[in-house]
């Protein structure tokens, strides 16, 4: 008998009621597992994880609002997720996210009670980086669609074309976008990396442009030159910046 202490507490996270329920009821028989959260999308398990601090996440890969590699984005590495999906055109995905397991729908009792088992040997184990859970939620290297931000209980989802610029902040990038700015820890370099470079330009070693938010460029002093933005906002441009733009003006 599994001591109360030492059971796991799980989250599920599925789209499907049937799913959750089937998952419910295969994990209650298993033992050694306390169900502390039930999400039927990715915005919603968000909200859960930081409630709850699980040692767990069974998690969906395909689900409105937020899918499940940009649900493990906002969580950060500290929780373990095992994923669960009809696909298994993610598995690579998976574990270069360092997933404990990847479950393919319909999977046995003996097949979950591997992966619990899994979870189990991970408590002890090291973590992936943000950076690699960063460069995963995005599928074979395809620039970033949209970005997802955490603002304390709040998350943003923001597509890419609605930024108009990204600033550098200490440990951390802004978004601006709507005349708001939203803050994510995470290196310019490494966004730059991610973003399409035919939209995005680096015009200086703080601040990623969207090309299309692009008015005019000025001479401000003597080998000085600033962006001005459709919104009026103006924005350093370094030299080497200015050789970038020269290509797509």
């Amino acid at each position: 008998m599994t001591a109360a202490g030492d059971k796991l507490r799980v989250v599920i996270v599925d789209d499907e009621a049937p799913a959750r329920s089937g998952l419910r009821r295969d994990l209650e028989r298993l033992g050694g597992v306390v169900i502390v959260g039930e999400c039927a999308n990715g915005l919603d398990a968000v909200k859960v994880v930081g409630e709850q601090s699980p040692d767990l996440l069974l998690l969906d890969v395909q689900m409105p609002k937020l899918d499940g590699f940009e649900v493990l984005e906002l969580v950060g590495p500290d929780v373990p997720v095992v994923f669960i999906t009809a696909y298994d055109e993610f598995a690579l995905r998976a574990f270069e996210v360092h997933a404990v397991d990847y479950l393919l729908k319909p999977f046995t009792e003996e097949r979950l009670a591997e992966a619990i088992g899994r979870a189990r040997e991970r408590r002890r184990d090291g973590r992936p980086s943000p950076a690699v859970l960063r460069r995963s939620a995005r599928p074979d290297g395809a620039p970033l669609e949209r970005v997802v931000i955490r603002d304390g209980t709040r998350v943003h989802v923001v597509p890419t074309e609605r930024i108009d610029y990204v600033e550098a902040q200490d440990d951390y990038i802004a978004f601006h976008t709507a005349g708001k700015a939203l803050l994510k820890e995470q290196t310019l370099t490494d966004l730059e990396s991610q973003l399409d470079g035919g939209r995005f330009v680096r015009i200086h070693r703080s601040y990623l442009l969207n090309l299309e938010r692009l008015t005019r460029v000025e001479l401000y002093a003597k080998d000085s030159r600033i962006a001005i933005l459709s919104d009026g906002t103006k924005l350093p441009v370094s030299r080497a910046g200015y050789q970038r733009l020269q290509a797509f003006l």
